[in-house]
Formats: structure tokens, sequence, C-alpha cells
């Protein structure tokens, strides 16, 4: 396969980037507009293969990337350029309108001139595979699952502009035929994560025997995707996905924010004993809630299970001390990050 990755430097999309080239041989261009949340070091493992490719570009910029496609004559576009922090769309919702919205529709339109432009063999083989969240479908209450059926309601500028963007790939298909996949996943946690997102900051937090921050009364529940787990479900999708269709990604771990919050304390005090931290009521430090916070995320990954055969292959227990194991061992990555980038400041109060 020969693929472009958008947003191929961010978290999710480097950990696309490793698995296509280094564990499936693909070609891959990786095509990323370097915004602060992006790293290429985090790519340092593939920048030598002869399979892999990077070159920055904005994704709102059409002619660019219509250009770039002309070129590169991909087989598939995997789209996963996007602002994805929902409390920096709180303070700033331009760049997740301009990123989220106007790049999408930019993209879209390029790939949809570039297939018309292809032979009948390879526009039948042809995909864009667009890459979402399940914070499209809004907040659940105590019981029931996100199916791929479910009724969007998103209550944050992130997710509205990524619900917008869903439609827009929804649309292309429907009204000009683009084939595209799209997926809903949960939230993602693993190594190069940029230290902002909940895990991470935490784990940081408590190494350095910080405060952590913890938004409301705690008791918010996500469910939880290793982001290897979430990679090998993107291949899939985009390999074996029915054209059109919608599949969600979720690694059915339900857990509250802040039992995960003891958790990686009970992790760092493990791996790390030579640390001596406070106790867990003395780190903790409950924070005026996010405005608009959902309370419940969960998602039913069973179409993708059944259909694709995919399979979760971390628990978040397994995962999550993996996770605050590869932040111990790698401050060499993340430390610049808080020197230069995000020193741990609250974010999105409104």
């Amino acid at each position: 396969m020969r693929v472009i990755v958008t947003g191929g430097a961010g978290f999710i999309g480097s950990a696309l980037c490793r698995y296509l080239v280094g564990e499936c041989g693909w070609q891959v261009l990786n095509i990323d507009k370097l915004t602060y949340a992006a790293d290429q070091r985090s790519l340092a493992s593939i920048e030598g293969a002869p399979g892999y490719r990077f070159m920055q570009a904005d994704i709102a910029d059409g002619d660019k990337i219509s250009h770039i496609l002309d070129d590169y004559q991909p087989d598939a576009v995997m789209h996963l350029a996007a602002e994805s922090h929902v409390d920096r769309s709180i303070d700033g919702p331009g760049d997740f309108i301009q990123t989220n919205i106007v790049g999408t529709y930019r993209l879209l339109d390029a790939a949809l001139h570039y297939w018309r432009n292809l032979p009948e063999d390879r526009q039948k083989t042809f995909r864009f595979h667009h890459v979402s969240t399940d914070e499209v479908y809004g907040s659940l209450g105590a019981e029931g699952l996100f199916t791929e059926s479910t009724a969007y309601q998103p209550n944050s500028p992130y997710s509205a502009s990524k619900a917008s963007s869903d439609h827009l790939v929804r649309a292309w298909h429907h009204t000009y035929g683009l084939p595209v996949v799209v997926s809903n996943c949960s939230n993602n946690y693993g190594p190069y994560q940029f230290p902002e997102k909940f895990i991470p900051l935490m784990i940081l937090n408590a190494m350095a025997g910080r405060k952590l921050p913890v938004y409301g009364d705690g008791q918010n529940i996500r469910d939880w995707l290793h982001v290897n787990d979430h990679v090998a479900a993107l291949r899939l999708v985009l390999q074996h996905g029915t054209v059109g269709e919608t599949y969600n990604v979720g690694g059915r771990n339900e857990a509250r924010n802040i039992d995960i919050v003891h958790q990686i304390i009970n992790h760092v005090r493990d791996l790390s004993p030579h640390r001596t931290l406070p106790p867990d009521d003395e780190l903790i430090e409950f924070v005026a809630d996010r405005p608009g916070h959902d309370r419940r995320y969960a998602i039913d990954a069973t179409k993708l299970e059944n259909r694709l055969g995919w399979q979760a292959q971390y628990s978040l227990e397994t995962g999550l001390r993996d996770t605050v194991a590869w932040y111990l061992n790698h401050s060499g990555w993340w430390q610049p990050i808080l020197d230069r980038k995000y020193q741990g400041q609250r974010l999105g109060v409104a």
C-alpha cells in the first residue's frame, strides 16, 4: 500500500506511521503542518526507512494538497490531521474550525479531484479514511454504549468541529461517490502523547510530586484505548471496511477519571521506588470542572470486532503500567516539551 497520512507527526498519527512503515512495510507520505503538538522526534525509528517520507503542509492549502496527491499517487488517504484538545477548543475555537472543518473540506475537494482522474481499476480500490472521535456523540448516562447509529450531539467546540468534518466526509461519499470509510475512537493513551492530555499530565505531575488536578468530582468516565490497538484497527478499517460505513473503535476499558489517577500514582510508586510521594489525597487536587464536561463515554466496538476480526490487546491495567514506564524512561522526549511548549498550566477555563 502507498498511503498519505495527514497529521502523522501527532500522537496517533505518528503511531500509525510507525506501524504502517515498521510493521506492515507500507509506503507512507506523512503530511503535517507541525503545530505545537506535533513532534517529529516521535518518528525517529522510521526516519531512515526507504518507504517513509515527510512533507510539511497545511491541509487547508488545497492547491498544495492537490499537487502532493498528483505527485505521490497514493492508494489511500488516512486523514488524522486535527486540532484535538477540548480545553484548547474552549479557549480558542477558531483554530478548530479552520483545521477540522475547512481543512477537511479542502482535503476532500483535492482527494475527489485526484480520485476522479485515476484509472478505473485504481478508482475501485482507492480509499479516503477519516479518523474521528466518540466525542461527536455527546454524553452518555449511567447505562448504554455509543454505536455507529448513535445520534450526534457534540457539546464542545472540538467535538462540534469533528462532527462537522464527519458530516462533510459522509456528504462527499453520498453526493460525489468518493469511496470513504470513517472510524470514531474512544480516548487514546500511550507513548509520545503531548503532556497537556489527561494521562501524561497526571504521570508527569506524579513523577515530580506536583499536584494532580482532577476536574470536578473525578467521576467522569471514559473508555480508554491504547494507541497501538487503535492503529491496528485503522489498518483493518482501511483495507477491509465497507465503503460508506463507520466503525467505532473502543478498548472496552471504562474507568472513572479519579480511578485512573490513583492507578497512575500506584504505578509511579511501584516502578520508581526511589521517589518518595505523598499520600494520594495530598497529591490529588480537585479543581473547577471543565465547562460542558461530558459525563461518560463508552464505545460498542462489536461491529469492528465481528466484521473485521479486531480485538484490543491491551487491558487498561497493562497498558497504563506500560505507559507510565515509558514516560519514566523517556525524559529526553518530554522534558524539552515542558521546557519550551507547555508547563502543565490549566487550559479551557472559559
